[in-house]
């Protein structure tokens, strides 16, 4: 890389993760109101809702991201991120609008089925507009910062969409965060390009001297051009992103249990109050940040821009842990020491596969259809982590133990994805030399 720093491209490079930073946290905003609502929704004065009003709502969302997913991913690439977010976040802030002044069960499930698709346009392109700035050797540690996103962003939108509620009412927990993510779509239009070619600078590979990768070893980049079809059919044929895409299948179940159960097993284990079991499960999420960061570093710094080798220990280490958990002291200090070591550990592959490996394997011309891709199978991954318990219970009867099986499977997933990431401990993506 030439030592030389061009003030121009540095400016835009901060700018652009800024924006698709704050963007991708935006997005939250509307995607937590409705659980935040909840509370106020099953008062029999408001709309009533049952508990399974509230699964099936719930479900019709996770279905809808997931399918979303996988056609905005491929759209990412073929129309750009610009066009794909401010259409998907326009979409979310009207759908949560309307949500906030809807008055049945039926409607409001099918908004927040339409809410689902609308989030489901984030994370994909946002993800290859960064990986157009930011060339390969420094991505581990650039996204490592850019996946707090969805940490920060949840716990952001929680308290927002909280103190709205509380304060003027629960038609304003969808209300108030809409305003919000509408300012940032503002901003977004204002602030965001989509390549440096675009504000008139080179390639980042060139910009860094680097090697730039392609999808197909016996391609160059000139017959991979951007957006077009030729990059996302050899995306769709990759065997590194269709191992990727299984592997996040298997790991985030254990994210989304935790996530959506550690409040109710903190609960049951020590008897403890609503307040004090939704704080020991928030240890889970507190520890997402650290784990992105700590992934992101380690892979740029000490495997040299590998991202298998530290998913594959942490999925190890977290899949013994995971088995051992049900075992442990049952106090408080015990359990969410535990916790934070779960989310430390589970967030560390979450964020590499799912954000900087799929911008390796996917180049930055692909990066779109391959994070859809792979985030689509983690969402159906997803879908079973939050309704594992009510598996279990249907497995082992009511009156039974249902964590300890809980948690012996999943030990065993991720031990599966880290058995199918382990051949590939020395991966990186093909590359096309730079000519001088």
């Amino acid at each position: 890389m030439s030592n030389h720093r061009n003030p121009k491209y540095e400016r835009w490079r901060w700018q652009i993760f800024s924006i698709t930073w704050l963007a991708y946290a935006g997005f939250y905003l509307t995607r937590k109101s409705f659980s935040v609502a909840k509370n106020e929704l099953k008062k029999p004065e408001i709309m009533g809702l049952s508990r399974g009003d509230m699964s099936w709502i719930d479900g019709a969302n996770s279905i809808s991201y997931a399918l979303g997913q996988f056609l905005f991913g491929t759209l990412g690439d073929k129309l750009g991120t610009r066009a794909i977010i401010l259409i998907g976040m326009l979409a979310s802030v009207i759908a949560a609008v309307a949500m906030g002044c809807s008055s049945t069960v039926v409607l409001m499930g099918s908004l927040f089925a339409v809410q689902g698709l609308c989030q489901a346009s984030g994370w994909a392109p946002l993800s290859k507009n960064v990986g157009e700035f930011f060339s390969q050797r420094e991505r581990g540690s650039i996204m490592g910062f850019w996946c707090t996103n969805y940490a920060l962003g949840g716990f952001i939108a929680s308290i927002l969409a909280g103190k709205s509620a509380e304060k003027f009412g629960w038609r304003y927990a969808f209300l108030v965060p809409a305003g919000v993510l509408f300012v940032i779509w503002v901003l977004f239009i204002l602030f965001q390009r989509n390549r440096p070619e675009d504000v008139g600078l080179p390639p980042i590979e060139e910009y860094h001297r680097e090697e730039e990768p392609v999808i197909d070893p016996k391609d160059t980049p000139a017959v991979e051009p951007e957006g077009s079809w030729k990059v996302i059919g050899e995306v769709l044929r990759n065997k590194m992103v269709w191992l990727l895409a299984s592997v996040y299948f298997l790991v985030k179940p254990t994210r989304y249990l935790i996530l959506a159960w550690s409040p109710v097993y903190v609960n049951e284990l020590l008897g403890t109050g609503t307040a004090t079991s939704g704080l020991l499960g928030s240890m889970f999420d507190l520890a997402g940040p650290l784990g992105t960061l700590t992934g992101g570093l380690i892979s740029d710094r000490l495997f040299r821009s590998k991202r298998i080798p530290i998913s594959v220990i942490a999925l190890f280490c977290l899949a013994a842990f995971m088995m051992a958990f049900r075992y442990l002291p049952p106090t408080r200090l015990a359990i969410g020491a535990g916790l934070f070591l779960i989310g430390f550990l589970v967030f560390i592959p979450d964020s590499l596969v799912s954000g900087t490996a799929a911008i390796d394997f996917g180049t930055k011309k692909g990066a779109s259809t391959a994070s859809g891709m792979i985030n689509g199978f983690g969402s159906l991954g997803q879908t079973i982590g939050i309704t594992l318990p009510g598996w279990a219970e249907g497995i082992v009867g009511k009156g039974h133990d249902i964590w300890n099986p809980i948690f012996l499977w999943l030990g065993v997933a991720l031990a599966l994805a880290g058995l199918l990431l382990l051949p590939q401990w020395n991966r990186l993506p093909p590359t096309a030399k730079v000519k001088s």
